[in-house]
């Protein structure tokens, strides 16, 4: 069933891939992004486009009801840990006060499901790995916290008023599309700094080889970034038993360590990656990976296209065809 989906943060390097596939399927979409960290050049052509703030209640409410929108992706937040700790105050006006006014906005206009983009940073350093949606919430920095408090608004505010609530856990989304990937500044991700390595760029600095994994370096669970677009599509229609709020985690259920991504990259571009050993970063757990049941029985969801190959393959072409990103050239 088509439907009329306001995406927010759709200029960004999830949300656009998310456009991307909703228009695919045949939906309405408009996108409502601030530019503070997204590109407009990423919105698809055949959505709207509006440049502003979800905490802007009275544009918000205009935009609900002028088109008549029935479902909210919500990724418009910062999203920068050392950032969140140097500037708390920052991501909590973000990312929960003007998020909330969005909520409120989306109430009152009775749009029928809110999507929202969460994260693992809600669960800290978890004891048990893989980790399930049930893992205490115990977040360590001020991003994790933001995440966790909104997901708590969420399931307060909506099902009580009728509104679906999925809140979508990511762990390490990664890759590219044909036309959507990577464009940050600062760039923080693990993939792109190791393609930018290749490249002869820069040297890939690898925080910590002392960790109790199976070859010293810290190990996560990378998700391709159209495989975390699918689960919002899938999420936008799924019934949810009794109507409460469900949050799931977005992961393969299998981890890759730092250094077997620099050796994947290695094998898939041909090219050395230059390496520097640095201590760990503080607040960095050893290991994050996702269970996986619960995305599986409730979105009928598994990642299909997140092989280390194929994500650095992708990510590799999209970075050789997009050099200076966005940003042309």
């Amino acid at each position: 069933m088509t439907a009329r989906i306001l995406v927010t943060g759709g200029a960004g390097y999830i949300g656009s891939v998310i456009v991307d596939q909703l228009l695919e399927r045949g939906h309405g979409v408009v996108v409502l992004d601030d530019l503070s960290t997204g590109h407009r050049q990423a919105v698809a052509r055949g959505a709207g486009f509006i440049q502003g703030n979800v905490g802007n209640r009275e544009l918000v409410e205009t935009l609900l009801e002028r088109e008549r929108v029935e479902a909210i992706i919500h990724l418009a937040a910062f999203a920068l840990v050392p950032e969140s700790v140097a500037q708390p105050q920052k991501y909590v006006t973000n990312n929960v006060t003007a998020a909330r006014v969005l909520l409120a906005s989306a109430v009152r206009a009775r749009v029928r499901r809110f999507v929202f983009s969460s994260s693992c940073a809600v669960y800290g350093h978890p004891a048990t790995i893989p980790i399930t949606e049930d893992s205490p919430q115990r977040p360590v920095n001020p991003y994790g916290e933001t995440k966790r408090d909104f997901e708590q608004l969420l399931a307060e505010a909506g099902p009580p008023r009728g509104m679906g609530v999925v809140s979508l856990r990511y762990f390490n989304a990664s890759g590219a599309t044909d036309s959507r990937g990577e464009d940050h500044d600062p760039e923080t991700h693990l993939i792109p700094n190791v393609l930018a390595a290749a490249l002869g760029k820069r040297r890939l600095e690898i925080f910590g080889t002392d960790y109790p994994t199976r070859d010293g370096s810290a190990v996560r669970d990378y998700v391709h970034v159209a495989d975390i677009a699918d689960a919002h599509l899938r999420a936008l229609d799924v019934t949810l038993d009794g109507g409460a709020a469900v949050a799931v985690n977005l992961g393969t259920g299998a981890g890759q360590s730092v250094r077997e991504v620099v050796a994947a990259a290695r094998r898939v571009t041909g090219r050395d990656v230059a390496t520097v050993e640095r201590p760990r970063r503080s607040g960095d757990p050893p290991e994050l990976v996702a269970a996986v049941n619960r995305a599986a029985t409730v979105l009928g969801w598994r990642a299909s296209h997140s092989s280390l190959d194929e994500i650095l393959g992708s990510a590799w072409r999209w970075h050789q065809h997009h050099p200076h990103g966005y940003r042309g050239g």
